[in-house]
């Protein structure tokens, strides 16, 4: 009983992910989640007492875990152009897999007011600092200073996350391909560069 109660939360968690990639916060109801995972509707407010806004959180730490953790493990390869790269080519699949409908679910949560929970902005924010602090200590291993690493590390999130927004409107990995080659120079130049020398 307990294992099936278990399943059916970890079910609804990664539903409220997947939707949120799709349709967006204001979009992903707990309705469209039970459908979408199969969940018993009484299973709900057992496993989230604090109803959709505590849902869609749960999702945003899921889903932002999940690409921390092959940022992580990309980074873990000691090839800092390579772990950036593949970061992109991770969302040139999963475009072209759905079809450009599929986008990032913690854009989906930041972008939207969310007066009802304001914590849910809170929870993007989060996810988004721990992918940069991710990206910022590969750079610093491999010679950056620290405080330029940390820009480049806001910098390459802003533009892949910027550049799937384009790729899903115009149908297209055009955009997501010019970022992650620009990126790649930008960086490549800036390693081997190294630290820039004091005044």
């Amino acid at each position: 009983m307990s294992r099936r109660r278990s399943d059916s939360r970890d079910r609804m968690v990664l539903s409220a992910a997947e939707l949120l990639r799709e349709y967006g916060a204001g979009a992903t109801s707990i309705d469209r989640v039970l459908v979408h995972s199969g969940a018993p509707r009484g299973s709900v407010y057992h496993h989230f007492p604090g109803g959709r806004a505590q849902l869609i959180d749960e999702a945003v730490t899921l889903a932002g875990d999940f690409i921390a953790g092959l940022i992580e493990t990309a980074a873990e390869a000691g090839d800092p152009l390579a772990a950036v790269d593949s970061f992109f080519a991770l969302w040139h699949d999963r475009l072209v897999e759905s079809g450009f409908r599929a986008g990032c679910p913690i854009v989906a949560v930041a972008v939207e007011t969310n007066d009802d929970a304001p914590h849910l902005a809170r929870s993007a924010g989060a996810v988004f600092a721990r992918w940069q602090e991710a990206l910022a200590a590969l750079l610093v291993r491999h010679g950056l200073p620290e405080a330029r690493g940390s820009r480049l590390a806001a910098f390459i999130i802003a533009a892949v996350e910027g550049a799937v927004i384009m790729c899903r409107a115009e149908r297209s990995t055009a955009p997501l391909e010019a970022a992650a080659a620009e990126i790649h120079d930008l960086l490549g130049h800036a390693l081997r560069a190294g630290p820039a020398p004091h005044p």
